[in-house]
């Protein structure tokens, strides 16, 4: 009788989670909704996303600070946009280097949950004769309260990468 309530269970579960996964992975990406000017964005008080900026890019105050470039916007994002599509498991959902914005999904390897990431590149004169450059990251979770850092870590890598190149 046990047994038979063990394998009952265990069918349940599975069934549940394959259900899951099939919710999870093939959701629309609405591009209306997750692509989105990081400039004037309200962070959402769930510890779910980053925002990486420099100061006073953006309406709301950044989780860390990104380094000014020289050059124009579009070359800095164009090198940017290289790191992101070169990572695992990454497609672009919306907007172009053209357009000075791009919007990214990057899925998590064993279940699929979205993440998206939202990156513009902006002018930054202040300082530099020739005119320079800055991008705002914004990097969030569809699912789930917290995200346990894989925005926060995403991110500051990719930059991290952007500053070696």
């Amino acid at each position: 009788m046990l047994r038979r309530i063990g394998r009952w269970l265990s069918a349940v579960l599975a069934l549940s989670a394959a259900a899951a996964w099939i919710a999870v992975n093939f959701a629309a990406d609405d591009p209306a909704i997750w692509h989105t000017d990081p400039a004037g964005i309200a962070l959402r008080a769930t510890p779910n996303e980053f925002l990486a900026a420099a100061p006073g890019t953006t309406a709301a105050v950044p989780h860390a600070l990104v380094s000014i470039e020289p050059g124009p916007p579009e070359a800095l994002l164009a090198r940017f946009d290289a790191i992101v599509r070169a990572q695992p498991r990454v497609r672009v959902l919306a907007g172009s280097v053209a357009e000075g914005m791009i919007t990214y999904v990057q899925r998590s390897r064993l279940m699929g949950f979205p993440d998206y990431i939202t990156v513009k590149a902006v002018p930054w004169e202040t300082g530099m004769p020739e005119g320079g450059a800055a991008l705002i990251v914004w990097s969030r979770s569809r699912y789930g309260q917290s995200d346990l850092g894989v925005n926060r870590a995403r991110v500051e890598a990719w930059l991290a990468e952007l500053e070696t190149r």
